[in-house]
């Protein structure tokens, strides 16, 4: 036999218990075929010598924004501005079309909140997009477009301010969209790249099609238009689902046209999970609490109509979909397990998989729920190294301990699987994954230190259990034979290095089915 490759010089941190450890690869097909001894005398085409560097499985971004964090990247972005005058000042300049969109707007960050009426200084139709996705500020002549709009913020005197959250968002988004599907094939190539730059081989999509973060009514075709750099899985939103006339015993009453559900695809575009939503962000203040947030009006809310979201629930799930229900907070994590609870007794489905996205306040009595339920949560933690200092002070002492949570959910066997949610926070696997180890804030604030895991469980959370998130696990993971020859090259091992040098340990090479795509070092020549 003669490798396609052959990787050599290396110190492999496998992650497969099997065979923890080696210095010798081999590739053959895209796929590894050895480790060390079995490998180390067959002849290969091409032999690279990594010079001591760690390797570890390539990265799986579980929630992941291909094509928004690629929009952002080319959009005009306001997140480097400290007051009001300075956003203005920027905006001033900017290239403008039909519309000036913006991205990286935080209130947090500001001397004060935007308004409608600073936009209008601006020119028309200015839509300036929250950075949580989940909430905007525009200009009067869009607000004057509306439909009556039953959440519409309004000032002391009654006057619409210009901040529109949730579905108000999503009426403006409606009249934004759609993109061609040009840009969003240029844009999903662009975050693809952000991706193979951080050592991510597969990214899941966390919402095409209808709903808060779709783009196109034809979207998926935008990524079957040229090969993209990295893997991708499509979830799918439940906007989607369609009334079908199929058979009674199919038990079927909504589903994608065709029969379409998790799992068609190949190696490098699948269709993943059906995407739902129950309620907002903690950047926005929507999400959905049972006890109000601290030094805040209001405790948050819930997407849309509970029955309706039930419905879209039951029908997904029986319909064969692995489901994807973003729930933030407590009051919508009840609302979910409560559903997905429902879904199974409904109809029992072996190993059907579901997950909460996000799963970002998580009180005691949930937890032993989720771990019942099979549930898995797919947290993203360096929302807590961004923005922990935020998130602490408005969930206050006692709950605070409770965001986003690694080791409650680890000793009750639960499956933790890591995600960025890119662009909304860094989108870096290795800074999660300090995070998840020392649970401290860009600050330094200790956020819930209770919840810590070891490296090893965090590297797992970005590597094995993302891919279990996405089904995908007997092809990504771990470096084993049999499985993809995916990995990435990183200049330190996170395993032993100081904890607080895991988030800048530089990505030498990231290598997907044995082909050297992110290789700023030159290893392939």
């Amino acid at each position: 036999m003669i490798l396609d490759l052959k990787v050599v010089g290396g110190r492999f941190a496998t992650l497969d218990p099997a065979r923890p450890a080696a210095t010798c690869l081999g590739v053959w097909g895209g796929r590894v075929v050895g480790l060390d001894e079995d490998v180390a005398d067959l002849p290969a085409r091409r032999v690279v010598d990594l010079g001591g560097a760690v390797v570890l499985p390539g990265f799986v971004d579980a929630h992941n924004h291909l094509a928004w964090a690629g929009r952002a990247s080319r959009t005009v972005d306001i997140s480097g501005c400290a007051t009001v005058a300075q956003v203005l000042d920027l905006l001033r300049g900017a290239p403008r079309s039909a519309w000036l969109e913006v991205a990286g707007y935080d209130h947090r960050g500001l001397d004060r909140p935007l308004t409608a009426r600073d936009l209008d200084a601006v020119g028309s139709r200015v839509y300036v997009q929250d950075l949580s996705g989940h909430a905007c500020v525009v200009s009067s002549d869009v607000l004057a477009d509306l439909p009556p709009l039953g959440e519409v913020q309004r000032d002391a005197a009654g006057a619409p301010t210009g901040f529109l959250a949730e579905r108000a968002q999503s009426a403006v988004r409606a009249m934004v969209l759609p993109y061609s599907i040009a840009d969003i094939a240029s844009d999903v190539r662009r975050g693809a790249q952000q991706c193979l730059r951080e050592g991510v081989v597969l990214a899941a999509e966390a919402g095409v099609g209808e709903g808060l973060i779709g783009s196109s009514p034809l979207e998926i075709a935008a990524y079957q238009r040229e090969p993209l750099p990295i893997r991708v899985q499509l979830m799918v939103s439940s906007g989607e689902l369609r009334d079908v006339r199929a058979h009674a015993a199919d038990g079927v009453r909504r589903a994608l046209p065709l029969g379409l559900r998790t799992g068609l695809g190949d190696e490098w575009l699948s269709i993943g999970a059906l995407k739902l939503w129950t309620d907002g962000g903690m950047i926005a203040r929507t999400a959905a609490l049972t006890v109000p947030y601290v030094g805040v009006a209001g405790s948050g809310q819930l997407q849309d109509d509970p029955e309706v979201m039930r419905a879209a629930i039951l029908d997904g799930h029986a319909a064969g979909w692995q489901l994807a229900v973003h729930a933030i907070g407590d009051r919508a994590v009840d609302f979910a397990l409560d559903a997905l609870a429902g879904a199974l007794a409904r109809r029992p489905r072996p190993d059907a998989r579901h997950r909460i996205e996000h799963c970002g306040l998580v009180r005691p009595d949930q937890l032993d729920r989720i771990a019942a339920l099979g549930v898995i949560p797919v947290v993203q933690p360096t929302f807590l190294w961004a923005y922990g200092d935020d998130y602490s002070a408005i969930m206050g002492p006692e709950r605070a301990p409770w965001l986003y949570r690694g080791r409650a959910f680890l000793d009750r066997g639960v499956v933790l699987a890591g995600s960025s949610d890119r662009p909304v926070a860094d989108g870096s696997p290795l800074r999660a994954v300090q995070f998840m180890v020392e649970r401290r804030s860009r600050t330094g604030l200790a956020v819930g230190p209770d919840e810590a895991v070891t490296v090893t469980e965090a590297l797992r959370a970005y590597t094995h259990n993302a891919a279990y998130a996405c089904r995908r696990e007997d092809l990504l993971g771990s470096l084993t034979p049999g499985k993809l020859a995916d990995f990435v090259v990183l200049d330190d091992d996170p395993r032993t290095c100081e904890v607080s040098r895991i988030g800048d340990i530089g990505v030498l090479a990231t290598v997907i089915g044995g082909q050297f795509r992110h290789d700023p070092t030159g290893f392939a020549g």
